[in-house]
């Protein structure tokens, strides 16, 4: 699709939830035509921030001509996405093997498209743990033709405030030059401080008037108890006996000492998890503020700009549904640093 004028690249996001990697790629200077999810909630968010229409289809029956209009005009095509998969030790035995195969049929569709399609240009990005099984290998013989570079990138050393480690690939049919995200790595971390200092506090089961998505959840007695108790990075073995909770008491509860947590200042987050509003769900408590972390700053350490509107008209927050929705993302950084290591690439060899 190498034509003389418009966008250097143009792109389609696939599985695009409320368009983390899209507006990652759009501050690299790649024009997303489109993204394309199941999920109904990601509508308003992915429009309201982009400039771009949000197609609600299953990626399982998206077709390539479905999606090759999107892609013309550029210099450059890309097909982009992060097929859902994830970590697998959340999900119970049973739970997790229709799980996984329902996973592994959404990568492979992603894999199915780029047969289809055949752009310039593919990345994926995903759970690391995928690396290691066998429908990964089946995805890359549907890269025939590419030239394919994957990594396990550490986000913290891109610029995400997170300790959140990623399988990222690349693809291209221009050859090999450039393509290395890992070679974007900082020395420095960016810090739980950096990216929320500047919030306005607020308390527990509470919100900021000028921003609703700036609301934390509510918390027991116990749990502020426990939370007035917790130092920065450290754990619930810092409590005195009282606090303890009953499961933690129990030699199988002693080995998960990140719950009931607060975040350091000067240090990356934690991952953020779709769980991560709930101060017992991981170390998602507030570095000096008594309760967990709001959903904006849930938000913005996994990049997304301060302004970004997860709301619609009269929407209610819903901290479940919000939660899914910005623990699921891609971090806008990490698309950012994607698409800068596409726009050099293809500007070595254009």
């Amino acid at each position: 699709m190498n034509q003389s004028t418009g966008p250097l690249i143009t792109a389609v996001d696939l599985f695009c939830g409320v368009g983390g990697l899209t507006h990652g790629l759009v501050r690299s200077g790649i024009e997303v035509k489109a993204g394309v999810d199941l999920d109904p909630h990601c509508r308003f968010p992915y429009e309201a921030n982009n400039a771009a229409p949000f197609i609600e289809r299953d990626v399982t029956n998206v077709g390539g001509n479905d999606l090759s209009p999107f892609l013309e005009g550029g210099r450059y095509s890309l097909l982009a996405g992060c097929a859902p998969c994830q970590p697998f030790s959340t999900y119970s035995q049973s739970g997790r093997s229709k799980r996984r195969s329902q996973d592994w049929q959404l990568v492979l569709s992603f894999g199915r498209l780029v047969e289809e399609i055949q752009p310039d240009l593919v990345t994926m990005e995903n759970v690391a743990q995928l690396a290691d099984h066998e429908v990964f290998k089946s995805f890359l013989k549907h890269l025939d033709g590419y030239t394919v570079k994957w990594s396990i990138v550490e986000c913290a050393k891109i610029g995400v405030p997170q300790s959140r480690k990623r399988l990222v690939l690349l693809a291209s049919k221009l050859g090999d030059a450039g393509l290395d995200v890992t070679s974007q790595y900082k020395e420095a971390a960016r810090t739980v401080r950096q990216e929320i200092a500047g919030l306005p506090p607020i308390e527990a089961g509470q919100n900021h008037a000028s921003d609703p998505l700036h609301t934390a959840s509510s918390l027991s007695e116990i749990n502020l108890r426990r939370i007035k108790a917790s130092k920065p990075g450290g754990t619930w073995r810092d409590w005195d006996p009282e606090l303890v909770a009953a499961c933690h008491q129990k030699s199988t509860g002693a080995t998960y000492p990140s719950v009931y947590g607060r975040m350091e200042w000067d240090a990356p987050a934690p991952t953020i998890t779709t769980q991560c509003f709930g101060y017992g769900n991981g170390r998602f408590g507030h570095p000096s503020q008594d309760r967990a972390i709001s959903l904006r700053e849930a938000a913005m350490l996994q990049t997304f700009p301060r302004e970004y509107n997860f709301l619609g008209p009269n929407e209610k927050v819903r901290f479940s549904r919000l939660g899914r929705l910005i623990g699921n993302a891609v971090p806008v950084r990490l698309g950012e640093v994607i698409g800068k290591t596409l726009v050099d690439h293809v500007s070595r060899v254009g």
